[in-house]
Order: structure tokens, then sequence, then C-alpha cells
């Protein structure tokens, strides 16, 4: 049961994840021209690829914000839809 039930969490969240793991393949190229640039000596390069980098990297860092912001989103709504649940509304039902 574990098996499949983490089989299917891997395929409901990749399609999630795929704006973060193209950023990250982006930051990976970056990176890597990085390196070329910094074996050839090429200071103008280097600086490019740098900026380029941290562009990519503060873009991934700008989808994890997101995708955490619309997950607060859902649960706060979750909670407040159900009676049951600590820290539901004024309605809530009391044990």
């Amino acid at each position: 049961m574990t098996v499949r039930l983490a089989r299917l969490t891997g395929r409901l969240i990749r399609p999630v994840l795929l704006p973060v793991q193209f950023a990250l393949l982006l930051f990976t190229l970056r990176l890597g021209r990085l390196r070329a640039a910094r074996a050839r000596g090429d200071r103008g390069a280097i600086s490019i690829e740098l900026a380029l980098a941290i562009i990519a990297l503060v873009f991934v860092a700008g989808a994890v914000a997101t995708a955490l912001y619309l997950l607060k989103d859902k649960v706060v709504q979750k909670v407040e839809q159900d009676p049951n649940m600590p820290g539901a509304g004024a309605g809530g039902a009391t044990k």
C-alpha cells in the first residue's frame, strides 16, 4: 500500500514542480557555462553568467514561495470549512 501511495504522490507532484525543475535546469546550465568561461579566463562572460545564474536562482525561490503561499491558502480554506478541525471558526465543535 505504501509503495502505491508513494508512486501516486510522485505522479501528482511532478507536474506541479515542472516550473521549478525547469528553473533548476536553467540554473545548472548557467553554472556550467560559468565554469567554461572561468576555464577560458573570460571575465566579461563570467560576470554575465553569474548574473544570469542569480536571476535563475531567484526565479526558483519565487516559484517555491508561490507554491507554499498557494498551499497555505488551500489549507486555511479547508480548516475554515471543517468545523471539527482545531483552529476552525467560531462555529467549531468542542469535545
